[in-house]
């Protein structure tokens, strides 16, 4: 097939710092043999091992910035002075091939690729957009006090920013309550799997 009729999804998947996006990116891909991560454009140089194509597009930023303004990317972004972006093209390869694409981008990164969507017959129809957050701030700190990583006034800028992205939960599809590791596993899978079985995106029973 060359159309996302085949029922592959685009699975946009946002969080707030900390709230387990990445873990369950991982567990996703790990229990899903047809769920494949695009891989991202960046203008940053490669890290020990990583294989252009394969982990990243790595491209010059003159090369980047041709891209955007010929609209290639489904969202890009300026990262510490390096730019991030996911091409448009390399997601529809991959879904026409009938896998499905987990994109793991913030709440921004998702408005961008849902104002393509809207304007984009295939991407809209394969489209899934899902939320995964804490059920509340105390439980958002404690997770970034316990990780470890961050001094306590980058801790307090973090949930200064979550406040800010929680806000955007209702443009998303599904909201996900993070609890435990097993348990957002479980109910990405069961919207994953509900998603497949939606009257739009199946075809008729051959009776």
């Amino acid at each position: 097939m060359n159309t996302t009729e085949n029922n592959a999804r685009l699975i946009v998947l946002s969080a707030p710092s900390g709230g387990g996006k990445t873990t369950l990116c991982k567990q996703l891909l790990a229990a899903n043999v047809n769920v494949v991560r695009a891989v991202t454009c960046t203008t940053r140089a490669p890290r020990g091992g990583e294989r252009d194509g394969a982990d990243y597009f790595f491209l010059t930023k003159e090369v980047f910035q041709q891209k955007v303004a010929a609209g290639e990317f489904l969202e890009h972004a300026d990262v510490y002075g390096n730019f991030y972006g996911t091409l448009k093209g390399e997601v529809l390869t991959k879904l026409r091939s009938g896998r499905d694409v987990l994109l793991a981008i913030d709440v921004q990164g998702a408005a961008s690729v849902r104002g393509i969507a809207e304007q984009d017959e295939e991407l809209h129809r394969a489209l899934l957009t899902v939320f995964l957050t804490p059920e509340s701030a105390a439980v958002l700190e404690q997770r970034l006090r316990e990780r470890g990583e961050d001094s306590p006034e980058a801790v307090q800028k973090r949930l200064g920013n979550a406040r800010q992205e929680v806000t955007q939960w209702v443009h998303f599809d599904y909201l996900i309550y993070s609890t435990s590791v097993a348990e957002d596993l479980r109910r990405m899978q069961t919207v994953l799997d509900a998603e497949k079985m939606r009257r739009r995106h199946v075809v008729a029973p051959n009776f």
